[in-house]
């Protein structure tokens, strides 16, 4: 019988791997929580799909987050998120202009 994965098998000697963005604390105190609920009632909402009014909401979620310390300031175009003015004037598609 093999004792793979069984308690107590043997000292483990992989090296843990920090997370990408590293670590953060909890809301513990709730502090965002409302943006937070409001943010999953549109993705229920919207059935997953990426609204543009739940993007606000996890914008909104994520510089609460900021605001607070409970995560490290960023900009927003590394979390993923156009900047202003990319989504104002979308970029002309050249294909387009001889139909």
């Amino acid at each position: 019988m093999s004792s793979f994965g069984s308690p107590g098998a043997g000292p483990y000697t992989g090296k843990p791997t920090p997370p990408q963005r590293g670590s953060f604390p909890l809301d513990h105190d709730g502090e965002c929580k409302a943006v937070m609920t409001k943010y999953l009632s549109c993705i229920k909402k919207v059935r997953g799909m990426n609204d543009e009014e739940c993007r606000q909401l996890a914008k909104s979620y994520l510089s609460c987050r900021m605001d607070r310390n409970l995560m490290a300031r960023d900009d927003f175009k590394n979390l993923g998120f156009a900047s202003e003015s990319d989504t104002t004037n979308p970029p002309n598609n050249e294909n387009q202009q001889g139909r």
